[in-house]
């Protein structure tokens, strides 16, 4: 150890330290110069903590989640929709709902022929509270709301304001002819008849025959345009009739606008005699194919606001096999009298196929075809 006063032999020689001084206070290039505070600050701190430095200015921002959960449900729910615009019916039965309950979405408005019958409902059978459950028609649209109209367009001898009044007056008779509260309890279906072109000699003899005769026959049948119950035999369930149908129409002969109808109605009834909470109910169906010409008059005798009749045809289950009576006779008890032909099977709510006008279910049937579902 050296003295007091007395340098180590490794200390730096006085020329050098002199020249030392010198060029730090002349700024000379390469001289070393005395890190600052900042700069000690961040050498100790990488000491301490070892890694790779982030710039004290610089700024990463965060890596995006990848959300892949939202990503599949997305896949999915785009997948539904498509399911349910392409097969409605079948995704609907899917979920094994009774498709009958009161509180089941209702059905959009018929736009067009269907591809197929509604899908399989569970068989539960109708109540005094609930007279469509188990049924299709428990989604369906009540009275004239079921009953779809299309916008009018200009056609034959009528501008669109004119086939516009046609299109709801036909839905007016179909509503006179199978909906007034008085003709299904048999009343005179006034209201239908004044729609009909009086100078139509074929229809209005029919008219006066059905509408008089205590024995028709298949060709005076009433039910063939008129929905009718003998009061003292059986009674609506309520004041709510389901429909489903629509109106369509083209030009037809001598320019005339023909309308066709195509409507599916759903009556559901129970004996007159009552019988408590208990009562049976049972759903007479009925669909009606009817097609109306609204003439020219400059080329047709008419009156005007009235339309002449092209053709009428009816199915119907649960309304009787027997022979006509000019009345439905829903099968209260038991089957009616006249016995189903079993290799004759029909889905009343089976829409997407014409209306069947060789007999399979018509009231003057001899052996009614047997029915799959009510």
């Amino acid at each position: 150890m050296s003295g007091a006063g007395e340098r180590d032999e490794s200390s730096v020689p006085d020329e050098e330290w002199e020249r030392f001084l010198r060029e730090s206070v002349a700024g000379v290039a390469g001289a070393p110069v005395e890190p600052s505070a900042r700069a000690r600050q961040v050498e100790r701190r990488l000491r301490e903590q070892p890694g790779q430095p982030e710039g004290w200015r610089t700024y990463s921002p965060a890596r995006p989640r990848r959300r892949k959960g939202w990503y599949v449900a997305g896949l999915v729910a785009v997948a539904a929709l498509l399911a349910v615009a392409l097969f409605p019916q079948q995704v609907f039965g899917w979920f094994g709902g009774d498709g009958g309950g009161q509180d089941g979405a209702p059905l959009a408005a018929e736009s067009e022929t269907p591809r197929e019958a509604p899908a399989a409902e569970r068989g539960l059978p109708p109540t005094l509270d609930e007279p469509f459950r188990g049924s299709p028609a428990a989604r369906w649209a009540d009275g004239a709301a079921g009953i779809t109209v299309p916008p009018a367009r200009a056609t034959g001898w009528m501008d669109a304001a004119q086939v516009e009044r046609a299109l709801r007056q036909s839905r007016d008779f179909l509503v006179a002819a199978g909906l007034d509260s008085r003709v299904l309890r048999g009343e005179r279906p006034t209201k239908a008849i004044a729609l009909l072109n009086p100078h139509q000699k074929d229809v209005q003899e029919y008219l006066r025959t059905a509408l008089s005769s205590k024995k028709p026959t298949p060709r005076t049948d009433p039910l063939l345009l008129f929905s009718r119950f003998r009061p003292e035999q059986s009674r609506l369930v309520g004041d709510v009739v389901k429909t489903r149908g629509r109106l369509t129409y083209r030009e037809g002969d001598k320019g005339a606008v023909e309308v066709t109808a195509d409507v599916t109605f759903v009556y559901p009834v129970t004996p007159a005699d009552g019988g408590g909470r208990d009562s049976e109910v049972v759903r007479t169906i009925v669909r009606r194919e009817v097609v109306m010409s609204w003439d020219d008059p400059a080329k047709v005798i008419i009156e005007p606001g009235t339309v002449s009749l092209v053709s009428y045809a009816l199915d119907m289950v649960n309304g009787g096999c027997s022979a006509p009576t000019g009345y439905f006779v829903p099968p209260f008890g038991t089957a009616d009298e006249q016995p189903t032909d079993k290799d004759r099977r029909v889905d009343p709510y089976d829409r997407s196929k014409p209306v069947d006008t060789t007999g399979g279910t018509t009231a003057t049937d001899a052996n009614c075809a047997t029915a799959t579902r009510s």
